[in-house]
């Protein structure tokens, strides 16, 4: 063993001898399909009253307590979903509704400013003129 070793590389495995099971059979497209199906589907599951299937990566009940759960809780899942969404559009709706009543106040802010200037050149100029 050398003296500066690194101790975490892995060992290399040795290379395997071909199998016999696969010599022996043979693994041709037509063959698979014979066997299987021409459509294999889903992965399926059951232990004891539970079903469960494969799919899109996740475990999905089927049957039993736990697919009456997770049915509901899916539903319930989309509801908060669209809870969401309507909500979000709720909070749109309500700044763009605060932004209009800030213009329009600051408007009529500015024409009562205006109007109240010109009040005053009016009445500055009767005086004058008088």
């Amino acid at each position: 063993m050398p003296l500066f070793s690194n101790k975490f590389s892995p060992k290399k495995t040795p290379t395997r001898k071909a199998s016999v099971f696969l010599a022996n059979k043979n693994l041709s497209p037509k063959r698979i399909e014979k066997e299987l199906g021409p459509e294999v589907g889903p992965i399926r599951l059951r232990l004891g009253d539970q079903e469960a299937v494969f799919e899109a990566g996740l475990w999905i009940p089927e049957s039993g307590r736990v697919g009456g759960t997770f049915k509901e809780n899916e539903k319930l899942k989309k509801e908060v979903r669209r809870l969401e969404e309507e909500n979000n559009l709720l909070k749109l709706k309500f700044d763009v509704l605060l932004d209009m009543l800030t213009q329009t106040t600051a408007e009529a802010h500015l024409q009562r400013e205006e109007l109240e200037r010109l009040k005053n050149n009016f009445s500055h100029n009767r005086r004058v003129v008088t």
